[in-house]
C-alpha cells in the first residue's frame, strides 16, 4: 500500500464470502500491518462507520454492508519467505490432507503459526509462499510453537466461516499425546478449570488457573502408563491459551520438557534420553467438511523425537 493509498478513506461493500465475519476481525486483515490496540480504538472512537452508523467490535457483517475504513498509515508487511528456503519447502511434506477449500498439515515443533514477536515468518506466511495462487489462506485455529501436530488452514472465506463456527459450536474434535510426570489417575477424566491470561512486559504469555479467568474444560485419558510417567490423551472442549499444559499442571502432572509450566527435575530426566522439545502433539482431528457435510477425520504420526521417546520408555 503506499503512502497516498494509506491516507484515503475507504468504502467497502461487503459481499456473501464475508459474511458473519466480526467488525474487528474484518479490519484487522484488511489493515495488515496494523496493531490491534489502534483496530480497535478506531472503531471505540466512531470512526470506523456501518452502513454510516456507529459500530461495535463485534458486530457481524452482512451483505450489503457498506464499511467506512478510516486513513490508517499501515506499515510495510514483511515479504513471504522465499519458497527455496528449506524450512518453507519442507513442509510440502507435511500435508496430511487437502481439497480445494482446505489443507491439513502436521506442523513441526518449533515453527510458530505466524510471524511476529521477532520471528519473520511463521506457518501461514510459509504457506502463502509455497501456494502463491490460494489468495485466502489463513489459520482455522493455533497451536503453540512448541506443539506439534494438526493444524487446519482454509482457502476461502466460507470454508473459513464454517470451520469457525463448528469450534464455537464445539462440533470440532481435536485430540492430543502429551506425556505428563507420574502416574496420571485413569478416574481423573475431566478437568474444569477456568484460566486467566497474563502478558509480561517482555511480551511472553503466562496462563494460570484463576477464579477470574475464563471457563475452561479439557478431558483426559490414559493411553499408556511407564514407570515414573504416563501418555495421556487429552481433548481439549474449549480453546483457550496454553489450555491443556494449564490444565494438566493443576492436575498435578505437568508435561514433559514444557518450558512455562514444566518440571525441571522431571525435564532433565528425559532430557538425558534425548527428548528435547516440548512432547504435546495434536494426533488426530475431525471435523464436519464445510461443503460436502462429510466427517473428515486426520490423524498426525509423532515425529522421530517423540516416538524414540515412548520407545526408550517402553524398555
Amino acid at each position: 500500500m503506499s503512502e497516498n493509498e494509506s491516507i484515503k478513506v475507504r468504502w467497502v461493500t461487503i459481499d456473501a464470502d464475508y459474511s458473519g465475519q466480526r467488525i474487528d476481525n474484518f479490519l484487522l486483515a484488511q489493515l495488515k500491518g496494523v496493531p490491534k490496540s489502534l483496530v480497535y480504538r478506531i472503531v471505540r472512537k466512531g470512526e470506523v462507520r456501518i452502513n454510516k452508523k456507529r459500530c461495535k467490535p463485534d458486530y457481524k457483517l452482512q451483505p450489503g454492508d457498506l464499511v467506512r475504513i478510516p486513513p490508517v498509515r499501515v506499515a510495510e508487511a514483511n515479504p513471504l519467505p522465499s519458497a527455496k528456503l528449506d524450512q518453507v519447502q519442507a513442509l510440502n511434506d507435511q500435508v496430511l490432507y487437502e481439497d480445494d477449500v482446505l489443507m491439513v498439515l502436521n506442523k513441526p515443533s518449533g515453527l510458530a503459526v505466524h510471524g511476529g514477536s521477532g520471528l519473520q515468518f511463521g506457518l501461514i506466511e510459509s504457506l502463502r509462499s509455497l501456494r502463491p495462487d490460494a489468495k485466502q489462506l489463513e489459520l482455522v485455529h493455533r497451536l503453540d510453537r512448541e506443539t506439534s501436530g494438526c493444524i487446519l488452514i482454509s482457502k476461502r472465506r466460507s470454508a473459513l466461516r464454517s470451520l469457525h463456527q463448528q469450534l464455537r459450536e464445539k462440533t470440532m474434535n481435536k485430540q492430543y499425546l502429551a506425556l505428563v510426570r507420574g502416574h496420571w489417575q485413569p478416574h481423573v477424566k475431566f478437568i474444569a478449570a477456568p484460566l486467566l491470561k497474563n502478558t509480561l512486559k517482555s511480551g511472553e504469555r503466562v496462563v494460570r488457573v484463576d477464579a477470574a479467568g475464563k471457563p475452561s474444560e479439557t478431558r483426559f485419558r490414559v493411553k499408556q502408563a511407564f514407570s515414573d510417567c504416563t501418555l495421556v490423551e487429552a481433548s481439549p472442549i474449549t480453546g483457550r491459551t496454553h489450555q491443556i499444559r494449564v490444565h494438566a499442571l493443576h492436575a498435578g502432572h505437568p508435561i514433559a520438557c514444557d518450558p512455562k509450566y514444566g518440571d525441571q527435575v522431571f525435564d532433565s530426566q528425559l532430557q538425558q534420553q534425548g527428548l528435547n522439545r516440548l512432547f504435546l502433539h495434536a494426533h488426530r482431528l475431525s471435523f464436519e467438511h464445510p461443503q460436502t457435510g462429510k466427517t473428515v477425520t486426520v490423524e498426525a504420526p509423532l515425529d522421530d523425537r517423540l516416538t524414540a521417546t515412548l520407545k526408550n520408555l517402553s524398555k
